[in-house]
């Protein structure tokens, strides 16, 4: 019991992830077919937008009074909740991102060397990204005003921009909705004192869960049916599945797989079949995973968008991926578009600079699986087909740090080293600690490079 408590614990919003152990293998080949291809990817494009980018605020959480204590840190202007729900979900009325350019962000992002997106449908607000005919609470109901824009339905336009550059597809969906009256029912409103999970008991009153699970289920299908390929149904909000909150997930996947042939479901922090990939959350395991697992982690400090965010420095952004690969997962970098629909300058530059530092050492990252020594404080590797990739990391610019000559932690027997960028076929000797090499760098360089990576053959 104690290990299933600390995987459904939610603190400040950020979920805690599933353990190994939890995982189960698909049985279906061209799923295990397609997470084979997911390994391949490494960098995903995470994306959170809707109408509370706005406020600049953290996105639904200060809807549940459950967590008022940390999610309300921001709201400055408003004490009582009631009313503060009241214009929380009234943003829809005045979200209008006329400077969204779908063709602009794909491109970001494909020269930024991503390769698949993740983008939030539907947040735990309710509030919905495309056209669902389910509720008029969407960026295409009637009263968002950027309903008659060409670029309404935001998931079609944006997924069509993403597919046109080559990247995968996954739909963040959560599993929660806060707008609905099928899960917080209004004539069961608890008042001040609502929590994540529904204002009621489902096993009280069943026909009510019912209706949600309908919506739920014909939400998932508007995705699967009407929005081109799709490669992964990303469920947030993974309280929904436990707590009596049985949303008959297993029948609408199944459903959905008939619409995307080897979908991959992850349905994170439950475990089981249905969660066919593990996902953390603003954090990187302390040891390789032997299972497919993708880190959620913030280029700035929230998911949401932020007036005057701080974005992490291109250094930290690269030594996060690698060790993020080097321990056997995907990164999913989280940018949060502005309430106009642009992306900030700030993330803009460090998507450039990622794509530039992938452009000459992705051969590293893209299609790589873990290779022992795995991952430590001064060094990463990583393995594909016969070649074992070393990187050697810098974790500052000051070139007095950069070494004249490295002993790699590698012990297995090489025939041949090259310095990736630089120059191939280094002299190199085994000794007792590993693999000894003096490593060739330009006098001119002021800076110490964010990593030197050596091919070992």
């Amino acid at each position: 019991m104690a290990k299933e408590s600390k995987e459904q614990t939610i603190e400040r919003g950020v979920h805690n992830y599933s353990v190994e152990e939890d995982w189960v293998k698909p049985e279906d080949p061209l799923i295990l077919e397609r997470l084979d291809w997911f390994q391949d990817q490494k960098l995903a494009l995470m994306m959170h937008w809707g109408p509370y980018s706005q406020l600049g605020v953290v996105e639904s959480w200060a809807l549940s009074d459950g967590d008022a204590e940390w999610s309300r840190e921001g709201i400055d202007w408003e004490e009582d909740g009631e009313e503060l729900k009241r214009q929380y979900f009234n943003l829809n009325k005045t979200f209008n991102p006329i400077r969204f350019q779908p063709e602009v962000w794909a491109d970001l992002a494909a020269k930024g060397g991503f390769k698949y997106l993740i983008f939030t449908t539907k947040h735990h607000d309710g509030f919905s990204m495309w056209n669902t005919k389910e509720t008029d609470y969407s960026i295409t109901g009637s009263e968002c005003p950027f309903h008659t824009h060409k670029y309404a339905d935001v998931c079609k336009h944006l997924f069509d921009a993403f597919r046109d550059k080559g990247l995968g597809i996954a739909t963040y969906f959560s599993k929660a909705d806060w707008n609905t009256p099928y899960y917080w029912a209004s004539g069961m409103k608890r008042g001040k004192n609502m929590w994540r999970g529904p204002s009621y008991d489902p096993e009280e009153y069943p026909w009510l869960w019912d209706k949600f699970v309908q919506f739920t289920h014909n939400q998932i299908m508007e995705l699967m049916s009407n929005y081109g390929r799709i490669d992964v149904l990303w469920l947030d909000a993974g309280w929904v599945g436990k707590r009596k909150q049985d949303i008959r997930l297993g029948e609408v996947v199944e459903k959905a797989r008939v619409k995307q042939p080897g979908l991959i479901s992850a349905d994170r922090t439950v475990g089981g079949a249905y969660e066919n990939y593990v996902t953390p959350e603003q954090t990187i395991p302390d040891h390789p995973l032997n299972v497919p697992w993708e880190s959620c982690i913030t280029m700035g400090t929230s998911f949401s968008f932020k007036y005057e965010d701080k974005y992490k420095s291109i250094r930290e952004i690269v030594h996060t991926l690698i060790e993020v690969v080097s321990k056997g997962g995907n990164l999913a970098l989280n940018v949060a578009p502005q309430p106009d629909g642009r992306l900030p300058e700030g993330a803009i530059v460090r998507m450039k600079e990622l794509g530039a530092w992938l452009n000459a050492y992705g051969e590293a990252i893209y299609g790589t699986r873990i290779c022992a020594p795995y991952f430590t404080e001064d060094f990463a590797f990583t393995r594909k087909d016969k070649i074992t990739y070393c990187f050697r990391l810098y974790q500052n610019e000051n070139s007095d740090n950069q070494d004249r000559y490295i002993t790699i932690p590698y012990h297995e027997k090489v025939h041949r080293v090259d310095m990736i960028g630089g120059e191939e076929n280094l002299d190199y000797s085994q000794v007792d600690g590993g693999l000894s090499i003096k490593v060739p760098r330009s006098d001119t360089n002021e800076k110490a490079p964010i990593a030197n990576v050596f091919r070992l053959i």
